[in-house]
């Protein structure tokens, strides 16, 4: 990885002069979020060198899961770089300070994790991933189809879990579903001992996770080692092998939402996102080997993609490294044109800066030390 890394920061230092595109680029390659954040720097070189006939330099930096160093990073970004478009980190936290950055620099943000959004009063902030809401949702039809009516809640210390118990908790009573724990850990912690044998006390008919990356596999081993057999749910952050490797036994039986890229060779032959799918799975799988597919690499792939229908546009407008150029930019994403992407069919508007439906999820289970569909 620090090859990758090294190679397109040379790249960027030799690009040739001129009306370039600059793409700023933080991803966790270290630090808690190393899980997802690896995979993101791995699709950034597969991304075009040009786009609408001008060359594209990718200044890739490591904020290392921490958002004290994203923020620090979004600012260079701005100031020294002059980059023209941010694509921001797999970590909620770390995302959520480089988006207040981009606001206030007024350069389009695509955040590659589901951070919340106001277009309002964050109209150059937009993300890739579902949002909370879609994909707690989907586990909520799950839960309720299973029979659950009690959860045991257990998230990050951290934005990401509060938002995700409280999606689980609202649309869990809007059906007859309550909650009854809400235990929480750290990114950092090392064992979950104690919240999983309260998690356990409480009773619960399902148990639900809300972190992401290798972290959250603490909690489903704790909860495995001392005989907790029911359902277990967990987010879309978690979607990739290494939550699988690190979980390994006791991670059989756990159940995600994902995009539908994850598991592309399974969806029915008339899906929409069937065949981008397979296309990106191909190539990305060609340079990584096979069965390396993984959903932050494929939310990379997909602001690559919006990035790429956006340009041609604001070429019209402006020179790329003018505020001139990052305004159209900001708004060509915003037109609310449809972009096909391997998660979802995105379509952005004035206000809705998440842009994807009900086709960008599905939900899967670990079966086999594989992500399967299910049904």
């Amino acid at each position: 990885m620090k090859k990758t890394l090294l190679a397109l920061l040379l790249s960027g230092l030799t690009a040739t002069a001129g009306a370039e595109i600059v793409v700023g680029v933080s991803v966790s390659s270290t630090g808690p979020g190393a899980s997802l954040g690896v995979h993101i720097a791995n699709a950034v070189a597969l991304m075009p060198k040009t786009i609408g006939g001008e060359p594209v330099r990718y200044v890739v930096l490591d904020d290392a899961s921490d958002p004290t160093a994203g923020a620090k990073h979004a600012r260079r970004f701005a100031t020294d770089d002059k980059v023209d478009v941010i694509l921001g980190s797999s970590t909620v936290p770390v995302a959520m300070a480089q988006g207040g950055v981009a606001s206030e620099a007024k350069i389009p943000f695509i955040a590659i994790c589901p951070i919340a959004i106001d277009p309002a009063k964050q109209p150059f902030v937009f993300a890739v991933p579902q949002p909370i809401s879609l994909m707690v949702d989907a586990i909520v039809e799950h839960m309720k189809k299973s029979g659950v009516s009690k959860v045991g809640y257990i998230g990050f210390a951290d934005a990401w879990g509060d938002m995700n118990y409280a999606s689980v908790k609202d649309l869990g009573a809007k059906v007859g579903i309550n909650i009854v724990a809400n235990e929480r850990f750290a990114r950092t912690d090392t064992s979950a001992t104690a919240q999983a044998l309260k998690l356990i006390a409480s009773g619960p008919d399902a148990v639900f996770v809300g972190g992401s990356g290798a972290p959250s596999a603490l909690p489903q081993v704790a909860l495995a080692e001392r005989g907790y057999r029911k359902l277990s749910y967990h987010t879309h952050g978690v979607v990739n092998r290494d939550f699988i490797r690190v979980g390994g036994k006791s991670a059989e039986g756990a159940l995600a939402p994902t995009g539908p890229v994850v598991v592309a060779e399974q969806l029915p032959a008339d899906h929409p996102l069937k065949a981008p799918g397979l296309e990106f799975v191909k190539r990305y799988e060609a340079a990584y080997g096979a069965g390396n597919r993984n959903a932050f690499a494929a939310y990379a792939w997909d602001a690559s993609l919006i990035v790429q229908a956006a340009v041609p546009t604001a070429l019209k407008a402006a020179k790329p490294g003018s505020a001139a150029f990052r305004q159209a930019l900001r708004d060509a994403i915003e037109s609310g044109s449809e972009v096909s992407g391997t998660h979802a069919v995105y379509k952005y508007t004035a206000t809705d800066h998440h842009g994807v439906d009900r086709r960008a999820r599905v939900m899967v289970k670990v079966e086999g030390g594989d992500w399967k569909l299910v049904p």
